[in-house]
């Protein structure tokens, strides 16, 4: 009975010290800007064929609900809210129905196939970037409006900035799209990008953000989708040269982020190193689970080669941690939770 009693104790005691914890979360609020690696559905709301708010996608969502998001799951900003105790899910700004609490506690503005440079976002019709800023800007004025100006300043100089972007530019405009590649290098390019980025984190500075985490580029070489143009098929080694390009624009964005941070007096700006990560797990499948890393489950019957996101009719792997990649642009649910896992054990304690 007396070890009983004790156990009860500890329990509670346990119980109550995460409730503190998630009651008090170390930020009051979670703002995320980018592509379709963060968007959790504002896509849904304006006109734009890259929609992801049909199954398969969401297949693993609780409640096996396609939400607009860009995988089988959660994406990495629901699952560090979630585990910060600011919030289960990160709701999509364009969403009209969002509640008082959920502006409180942060909200998202990125958008599927968005990009720094507008000519991507003319391709994709997606909010660009700087655009995001300006609903951002209408946030400001409704939190305002909720808590006060002086609270809402407080929220979003403490709230957790999540930005992951530069994808599109690379894969559609200039890989694809021959325009940029006429006026500039690659190393021009990212430079071209990357003075767009530097004007982007001054504008969320100047309006309070702070604390800011920026994911760098992945080793776009090794996404199925360019395995698929530049080798016909998906059995292929990754594109040694597209991986140096990510790695070269890291490098820079690296840079520039500890030059940002020195001058923009009380800013946090962390890197958010997805390259190295991912590599691994592609090079390395079998120590993480993966038994695919070419394809994409969605993506995995007759009509793999012809489509880069999912075919509601076509069929999806059996076992869906099996494969890294959801489609053949996105990662699955089982990457997106190490990502996370990995923002949570080496970044977000930094802030």
């Amino acid at each position: 009975m007396a070890q009983i009693t004790f156990f009860f104790l500890i329990t509670m005691i346990f119980t109550s010290f995460y409730t503190i914890k998630a009651a008090n979360p170390k930020f009051p609020a979670i703002l995320v800007f980018g592509d379709s690696s963060v968007d959790t559905g504002n896509n849904n709301y304006i006109s734009t064929l890259l929609k992801a708010n049909y199954l398969p996608y969401g297949e693993d969502f609780p409640g096996k609900i396609p939400t607009g998001r860009f995988s089988n799951g959660k994406l990495v900003p629901d699952l560090i809210a979630s585990a910060l105790g600011i919030k289960e899910l990160v709701p999509p700004f364009l969403n009209s129905d969002l509640s008082d609490n959920e502006i409180i506690t942060g909200v998202n503005f990125a958008s599927a196939g968005s990009g720094f440079d507008n000519l991507t976002t003319r391709v994709t019709r997606a909010i660009p970037v700087l655009q995001q800023i300006d609903y951002f800007k209408t946030y400001i004025t409704r939190l305002n409006t909720i808590v006060g100006e002086e609270k809402a300043k407080g929220i979003i100089n403490g709230a957790l900035v999540l930005i992951s972007v530069g994808t599109n530019d690379m894969l559609i405009n200039f890989y694809d799209i021959p325009t940029r590649r006429l006026q500039y290098g690659v190393n021009g390019y990212h430079d071209f990008l990357l003075g767009i980025f530097q004007v982007f984190i001054k504008d969320l500075y100047d309006l309070g953000c702070r604390k800011f985490v920026v994911a760098g580029l992945s080793p776009l070489g090794c996404v199925p989708l360019q395995l698929l143009k530049i080798n016909r098929n998906f059995n292929e080694k990754c594109s040694e040269d597209q991986n140096i390009d990510s790695k070269t624009y890291n490098v820079k964005l690296q840079n520039l982020l500890s030059e940002m941070q020195s001058s923009l007096s009380g800013s946090n700006i962390l890197y958010n190193n997805v390259y190295d990560p991912l590599l691994d797990m592609i090079s390395n499948p079998q120590q993480y689970g993966f038994v695919e890393t070419k394809s994409g489950c969605c993506s995995n019957g007759p009509l793999k080669s012809t489509t880069f996101i999912c075919n509601p009719l076509g069929p999806t792997c059996k076992n869906h941690s099996q494969y890294l990649f959801w489609d053949i642009i996105h990662p699955s649910l089982a990457v997106y939770q190490r990502f996370a896992q990995n923002m949570l054990d080496n970044i977000i304690p930094k802030l």
